[in-house]
């Protein structure tokens, strides 16, 4: 599932093919993936120009004119691709959702193979809403190390657990949290309130060098994610433990191990992270 790297790159792409642009319709192809009823959704986007495209967490923010916000959660294989009226590569995209097409030509393409993804147009204060409701962004400032021990230390739940709550923090998904709690010699199972100051320290430290180096390598593809250019992410070359078990650890040697609970697996060292 696309995660905060794989988001944050496909609006870096987005910028420069589509602020500017204005939407004269909207053409819905499965509307499963909308939140509210087609004619609601294209009524509100007729017309608007898009000013900005930014992100919150793992969603992607089209800002448009008025005050619309188009906000788009790519689900486990949603993609946003902006195409020319003759572009080559449009027919790559096999199972388009959504079309937003644009006065000047050409289009932003919604293809979501699985489906789970969404998409809908909020009026800003009820995105900010919304917002309110997710945790903080692990790459801003607000997002210290004090106020993260806090946060943890009121929780029993496992603290790889806790850091896939889009409550707890914003963005991060089980990919990056595995990454992270190795870097910082943390077990997946390990009860949130029970890391110290100095392992919460070391674990934010982890988190944001782990989500900018995936930034910096356009993402993570296991197998469906593409940037909005339709590259490969490539960062799953760079992966220490998720869905490496059975593996040697790049650290230590020791063979990579995969445990189950709250429905996912979670990957780690059983050296560079004991359990105690």
């Amino acid at each position: 599932m696309p995660e905060l790297p794989e988001a944050e790159t496909i609006v870096r792409g987005l910028r420069p093919a589509i602020v500017g642009q204005k939407i004269r319709r909207v053409e819905v192809i499965h509307a499963d993936v909308l939140r509210a009823p087609a004619r609601r959704l294209a009524r509100e986007v007729h017309g608007r120009t898009i000013r900005g495209v930014g992100r919150r967490g793992k969603n992607v923010l089209i800002d448009l004119d008025g005050g619309q916000v188009i906000a788009v959660n790519l689900g486990m294989t949603g993609r946003l691709v902006p195409v020319t009226d003759d572009d080559r590569h449009a027919g790559e995209w096999t199972h388009p959702a959504v079309r937003f097409l644009f006065e000047k030509g050409g289009a932003l393409v919604f293809d979501d193979t699985r489906r789970f993804g969404t998409v809908e147009c909020l009026t800003s204060e009820a995105w900010q809403a919304r917002s309110a409701r997710m945790g903080p962004e692990p790459l801003e400032k607000g997002f210290t190390a004090r106020a993260f021990h806090a946060a943890l230390a009121g929780s029993k739940a496992p603290v790889r657990s806790w850091l896939l709550d889009q409550r707890r923090i914003a963005g991060v998904g089980n990919i990056y949290a595995n990454e992270a709690l190795h870097l910082a010699g943390i077990h997946p199972m390990r009860q949130a309130r029970s890391i110290d100051r100095d392992d919460v320290a070391k674990l934010r430290q982890s988190i944001r060098r782990v989500l900018n180096r995936a930034i910096r390598a356009g993402g993570t593809t296991i197998r469906d994610y593409r940037t909005a250019e339709g590259a490969a992410g490539r960062y799953a070359r760079r992966l220490l433990v998720y869905g490496r078990d059975g593996s040697p650890c790049a650290r230590c040697g020791s063979e990579i191990r995969r445990v189950v609970f709250g429905g996912r697996s979670a990957f780690f060292c059983p050296t560079c992270q004991p359990e105690a």
